[in-house]
This record gives structure tokens, C-alpha cells and sequence, in this order.
């Protein structure tokens, strides 16, 4: 549908988006700090909770197991309560586990919280994806995640070297630092609760913040955009958490997720390997620049999805960059070097994100895609376990992460397999005079 001459096209989408995307962006800080910074805490709390390798590797990936349980019934109950009310309740809970955390005694309350921790999280990702399906098009929606999910490694930029100074300049009360660097990094997420309850707008219809006509504009591009994707199927729920192309685009996902959980959570002690004379603090500097260099590339390789219309070899390529720079990163002993390939990984595991979270939405519909991407995000997210879970194991036996990271680039190089030969029905491209479907396979 045309934009009628009182509605200027772009500067409403940029209204949109300045009013949704910088709040969900730093919700979205806050959860990966408050799940990331276990990576950090490491270099005291293993020595202190006396935690081997693979006891660490256990409790930074049994996470995603509480994540996986309740990930597909926390967005049943988004869908029911709206995301307002929904989301608010999400980070209140996350929140007060996350602080709880700090008072942990031994390695079995340690596996109790962050269990809890995944358990409180469940549904926000795929919930948040969803939300922004409400309020953008299918041609922004690349950019738009994107946008959103550089929240993950500007998490990593921000959390690294706060974490870490937390950790070296924070011992009141004689309490450890990285008790309270879990204490004042979980406090935020209650207070986005409050936020969040207070600030978001359910749907469009709702906006009091959008003009008449331009609520009008918006319902209508967003109408007329569900109607000109003729592929997009709705099936009910069991049928969608059962569609093959979903079950396929989840494993996908949970490769993916062995190799960038993989690496996050491992990175820390990584660099801690380099030189003995490492600050905690110089550490979590050091940490800041594959990240740096992640979210300049996801945010560019993502815009090009979105301009070329294409998916499927955005999703890809990445893919094989990352799993050729982790495969560089475990066969070099060269601190430069390997925090170079660290670099590339982690810019081809961000670059991957945003052009595959818009593959469910071109064979389904919008409330199909709710339960469908928390399928996805909730049986990918059982690779947060396995990858951490598997270098902790390699690295207990042989004191060495380099076996891991060979692993990660194998998977990964499956994970590239899987997507580029992956048969999906696409969106038409703008430049097709007629706005016929391009059929990419069954």
C-alpha cells in the first residue's frame, strides 16, 4: 500500500524506531551482562568456589537448560499478557536472581542460580523479535534486529572492562569483587522492569504517541506487507514447533550458539593465558576489541541483507569466516594473531544474527513466527550449554583451550553447510516489477 501524501514514509519508520529500538537495545545490555559476566567473575570465583574447568563449563551453560524449559511457555504467556507486562515480569525476576547470585557458597548453588537465572530469562529474546514484528516491515526487519541484537556484543564492550574493574576495585564489607560486580550489574534489570512496565506500547493500535493517521499508515504497511507474502503459512502451535523447516533452522541455531557461547564465555581466561602479568582489569580492555569490531560489521552485513533483500547467503557466509578465524585462533600461539581470529569469529558469529532471524518470517505467519522463534531460539539456546560445557571438558583434560576451539570451527563449518543449502521460499526483491514470489524450493 502507497503512503498517502501527509505521511512522510521515512521520517515515521525513524519515529518507530528512536521510540522502540534504543530502550530494547539496552534491556537487551543488561540480560547479556547479567548472563555474560560468569565469563568474568572466573578469574576470582573459580580459585575461591574452588570450581575445576569443567564444573565452570557446567555452570556457564546449564543456563540455557532453565532457558530451553521455559522458553516456549514464557512466550505463550507474552502472547496472552502482552509484551508490556510480559517483559516487566521477565527482567524483575531475572534481576533478583542475578544479585541473588552473589551470595553462592559452592559450585551446586552456583548450577541452582544460573539454572534460575535461564529459567527467569526465558522467552525475552524471542519476545522482544516478536514485539518488533508489531511495529516494522519485512524490508526493514533485517536492520532492525540488527540494531537490536548489537546490544549483545556492545554488552561485551561495556560489561568487559566494567566487570573487570568492578572485580579489582570493589571490596566493601570485605565481600569478594566479583560478588559485587554480580550484585551491581543484576541491580539494573529491576529497575527496566519498573521501566519497562511504565514505557512500552503493547501494539500500534495502542500508540498514543503515534499521530491518528500515522497509527492508520502503520496498521494499514503492516496489513498490506502480511498479505503480499503469499508463502507465509499459519499453523497452530504443536505444528509449528514440529514444521521441519523450523526443526532444521533450530539445529542451525544451535551449532551456531556451541561456537558463540563458545568463545564468550571462555575468552577471559583465554587472554588471562597470554601473560601471567595480566590485570584483571587489562583483561576485560582487551576483551572490549573483538567486539568492537563485531558490532561495526553485523550492523553493515546486516543493512546489505536488508538492501539486497537476501537471506540466505547473509546467513551463511558468516558462518564460514567465523569457522576458518576460529580455526586460525586454535592453531596460532601468538597473542596478536590470536586475538585477530578472535576478532573475525566473533564479527562472523555477530554478522550471522540478523539475516537468519528473518528466514522464519518468510514461510510463516506473524503468530506462527511467536512460537516458532522460540522454538528456535529455545532448542538453539541448548548450544549455550554444549559449547562451554564441551571446551571446559577439552580444556579439563588436556589444560589447553586450543582442542575447543578446533571443535567450535568444526561445528561451525556444519552449521555453514546446513544454511547454504538450506531450500526457503523468499520474499520478492523491490526491483520485481510484479511482486511474484521467488520460489527457492519446496
Amino acid at each position: 500500500m502507497q503512503a498517502t501524501p501527509a505521511i512522510d514514509e521515512r521520517a515515521l519508520v525513524r519515529k518507530i524506531a528512536w521510540r522502540i529500538i534504543p530502550f530494547v537495545f539496552i534491556l537487551y545490555v543488561i540480560s547479556y551482562i547479567d548472563r555474560a559476566n560468569i565469563g568474568y567473575a572466573a578469574l576470582q570465583m573459580n580459585h575461591e568456589l574452588a570450581l575445576t574447568s569443567e564444573a565452570f563449563g557446567f555452570a556457564s551453560g546449564i543456563f540455557f537448560i532453565g532457558y530451553f524449559l521455559f522458553e516456549v511457555p514464557s512466550n505463550v504467556m507474552l502472547n496472552k499478557y502482552g509484551a508490556r507486562v510480559w517483559i516487566a515480569r521477565i527482567l524483575v525476576t531475572w534481576g533478583l536472581v542475578s544479585v541473588g547470585s552473589a551470595f553462592v557458597q559452592n559450585a551446586t548453588q552456583l548450577y541452582a542460580l544460573r539454572f534460575l537465572l535461564g529459567v527467569a530469562e526465558a522467552g525475552f529474546f524471542p519476545g522482544i523479535i516478536v514485539y518488533l514484528t508489531y511495529w516494522f516491515r519485512a524490508k526493514e526487519l533485517a536492520t532492525t534486529v540488527a540494531l537490536f541484537t548489537a546490544a549483545i556484543p556492545v554488552s561485551y564492550i561495556i560489561g568487559a572492562p566494567l566487570s573487570t574493574w568492578v572485580m579489582d576495585t570493589v571490596h566493601w564489607f570485605g565481600w569478594s569483587g566479583w560478588r559485587w560486580m554480580l550484585v551491581l550489574e543484576g541491580a539494573p534489570a529491576l529497575i527496566g522492569g519498573v521501566l519497562c512496565f511504565l514505557y512500552l506500547t503493547d501494539r500500534p493500535a495502542l500508540a498514543k504517541w503515534l499521530a491518528p493517521e500515522e497509527r492508520e499508515w502503520l496498521l494499514a504497511e503492516l496489513e498490506g506487507d502480511r498479505k503480499a507474502r503469499p508463502a507465509a503459512k499459519h499453523f497452530g502451535s504443536l505444528k509449528a514447533m514440529t514444521n521441519p523447516k523450523v526443526l532444521y533452522l533450530s539445529f542451525i541455531y544451535f551449532v551456531y550458539q556451541c561456537g558463540s557461547l563458545g568463545v564468550g564465555y571462555w575468552m577471559p581466561q583465554i587472554i588471562k593465558g597470554f601473560s601471567k602479568t595480566l590485570s584483571h582489569t587489562q583483561i576485560g580492555l582487551i576483551a572490549m576489541v573483538p567486539y568492537l569490531f563485531a558490532t561495526v560489521v553485523m550492523i553493515l552485513w546486516s543493512r546489505n541483507s536488508d538492501r539486497r533483500n537476501e537471506r540466505r547467503l547473509h546467513s551463511a557466509v558468516p558462518l564460514a569466516v567465523a569457522a576458518l578465524a576460529l580455526l586460525g585462533a586454535g592453531l596460532t600461539t601468538n597473542p596478536y594473531v590470536s586475538i585477530t581470529m578472535i576478532s573475525f569469529s566473533l564479527a562472523g558469529l555477530y554478522a550471522f544474527k540478523s539475516p537468519f532471524w528473518a528466514l522464519p518470517t518468510l514461510f510463516l505467519t506473524r503468530s506462527t513466527a511467536a512460537v516458532s522463534i522460540a522454538v528456535i531460539n529455545s532448542v538453539g539456546n541448548l548450544g549455550g550449554f554444549a559449547g562451554p560445557f564441551a571446551i571446559g571438558y577439552i580444556k579439563g583434560s588436556g589444560q589447553s583451550a586450543t582442542p575447543g576451539l578446533l571443535f567450535l570451527s568444526a561445528l561451525l563449518v556444519m552449521a555453514f553447510l546446513m544454511t547454504f543449502f538450506i531450500r526457503i521460499y523468499e520474499t520478492p526483491s523491490p526491483d520485481d516489477a510484479h511482486g511474484a514470489v521467488a520460489n527457492h524450493g519446496h
